[in-house]
């Protein structure tokens, strides 16, 4: 969906937010969003999400709340739609399905959400749970977060899934010390998505775990994908490289997004986004062009070489 500024503020957005927008996140807007297919169904999603750990922890803040509503009602109206939670991110599940349900928008949502608890019981329950703090007796995915009784929550995925209360399941992870165990499952279970910490600075998952999921026909969720803080540091006195342009990118969110939706496995990233010049600028990501192999590998150049950003070539384990 092509924007202006003005459209923009049609949208909902003031004109303050507006005029601080740097004009070159516009020109990304000149196309419409990179969609991918989820393997297992055929169904297409936007290739940018939205993450709400911690920045949608805010409890029944009001002021809080109307800034992320307007995040998530202008992400909707700019063609986004999967967002992804989970109960343990404090009351973030609870926020996004109260907006989600203000906005009236949920049919035209993705809700991604998770379970981790131990036993069967107290894993139903949790589910239950999240199913009325979106007001709905269906989720579109569920993950067992973390890997946690992961035998036992699929088991109880897939009844719901035969019973229409999930769409999808998956499991998730977002550090090395779990790549192991969770190679083990997904060459074990038949999984809709797994959902995984990749970045530029933060490619071990590229390893096995990325080309596995496009052997197995898994559709791949990235998390952290700006890694943990290392990037926007070591680029905050660094100039955008001018070959960035070569494919449409305009910021370095969207220098390191696009680097992630380059490889072929990846399905969708989920930045977490909170404020709506953010928004623009992620969702500027899944538009236009992206990297080929040569540029991808120049990318990692770039990134390994500068100071503070521990190398992250192929094979090499972060300590």
């Amino acid at each position: 969906m092509k924007l202006s500024r003005r459209e923009l503020m049609k949208l909902g957005l003031g004109c303050a937010a507006v005029s601080m927008l740097p004009h070159r996140l516009f020109a990304a807007q000149q196309s419409a969003l990179i969609l991918r297919r989820i393997p297992s169904t055929g169904e297409m999603i936007p290739a940018i999400g939205i993450g709400t750990a911690r920045r949608y922890d805010v409890g029944a803040s009001a002021d809080q709340r109307l800034v992320l509503k307007e995040v998530i009602r202008l992400f909707q109206q700019m063609g986004g739609k999967l967002v992804d939670t989970a109960p343990r991110y404090g009351t973030a599940e609870s926020v996004v399905g109260d907006l989600v349900t203000e906005l009236g928008i949920r049919d035209s949502l993705f809700i991604a959400t998770k379970v981790m608890q131990e036993g069967g019981e107290a894993g139903l329950a949790e589910m239950e749970e999240s199913c009325k703090r979106f007001r709905t007796k269906m989720i579109d995915l569920i993950a067992v977060h973390n890997l946690v009784d992961v035998q036992t929550q699929l088991a109880t995925l897939r009844e719901w899934k035969a019973a229409g209360r999930v769409r999808y399941l998956g499991i998730t992870a977002s550090s090395d010390g779990r790549y192991d165990d969770f190679l083990d499952v997904m060459s074990k279970e038949k999984l809709d998505f797994i959902q995984i910490d990749y970045a530029l600075d933060n490619r071990n998952a590229a390893d096995k775990i990325l080309p596995l999921a496009a052997d197995r026909g898994m559709a791949v969720m990235i998390n952290l994908p700006f890694g943990r803080a290392g990037l926007f540091e070591a680029t905050k006195n660094q100039k955008l490289p001018e070959w960035a342009a070569e494919f449409d990118c305009a910021s370095w969110a969207q220098f390191f997004l696009k680097y992630i939706l380059s490889h072929p496995a990846v399905t969708c990233a989920i930045p977490g986004t909170a404020k709506v010049e953010y928004l623009v600028d992620n969702l500027g990501a899944a538009r236009g062009r992206l990297p080929d192999a040569a540029l991808r590998r120049r990318m990692e150049d770039f990134i390994d070489k500068l100071p503070r950003v521990p190398s992250a070539k192929k094979g090499k384990k972060k300590k």
